[in-house]
């Protein structure tokens, strides 16, 4: 079985640095998740007047309002099948300011879409529709496109009135031997909403093929792509 990122990249897949490979080459029947654990060397939100925004984002672990430097950071990447029976990858990061922030995301491969399709927070309200490429360094680059709400028999597109745009690029230093990442999310009205850039190292780590840890299940699962 490919990898959700092999299947929606093709061929470009194998451009990728051979450790960004590693990261977003496994799928549910590999053994193991991914941890990596590392440091942001800079935690950043927006303008005073985008902090109720980032508030509300805490709610359902989206996006928060905290800033700093050198913050202690962990992401947890597991492979799983959804009770719709499609194949997801956890992105789950947690980030050590003055308070513990969490930032969940589930990534799944649509068929329907023809791309991936990333659900932010603790109950999958938004779903986020993603462009994958390849930088110059073999690196990742995932930028959001569209967005869409859904809440119990309410769906609609998100107005990018309201829609932050994330650019997120993830690469390999092979000269520091470690992964870098920064976050970029930007409103077209508002500016800079939120971001991060630092650096980790990712290990595997032993679990039952296909099992999500408890601690990673969101409160609901959503259907609608």
């Amino acid at each position: 079985m490919n990898s959700i990122y092999q299947h929606a990249m093709g061929s470009d897949f194998a451009k990728l640095h051979p450790r960004i490979q590693e990261r977003f080459g496994f799928d549910s029947t590999a053994p193991y998740g991914l941890v990596g654990k590392g440091v942001m060397e800079e935690v950043l939100h927006g303008a005073p007047y985008t902090l109720p925004f980032l508030y509300v984002g805490t709610w359902r672990r989206i996006m928060f309002p905290e800033y700093g430097r050198n913050i202690p950071f962990r992401i947890e990447n597991y492979a799983f099948v959804d009770p719709m029976g499609r194949e997801t990858v956890t992105w789950v990061r947690t980030f050590e300011t003055r308070r513990a922030r969490r930032f969940d995301a589930y990534m799944i491969y649509s068929q329907q879409r023809g791309c991936i399709v990333d659900y932010l927070g603790t109950h999958q309200h938004l779903a986020v529709d993603l462009e994958l490429s390849v930088d110059a360094e073999g690196g990742m680059r995932l930028r959001s496109a569209e967005q869409r709400f859904y809440e119990g028999l309410l769906g609609f597109r998100f107005p990018q009135f309201f829609s932050g745009i994330a650019d997120v690029r993830e690469w390999y230093d092979d000269q520091a031997q470690c992964f870098r990442i920064t976050v970029t999310v930007t409103n077209g009205i508002w500016g800079r909403l939120f971001g991060y850039r630092g650096r980790f190292q990712s290990q595997r780590v032993g679990c039952d093929a296909g099992k999500l840890p408890a601690h990673l299940q969101p409160a609901r699962f959503e259907s609608r792509e």
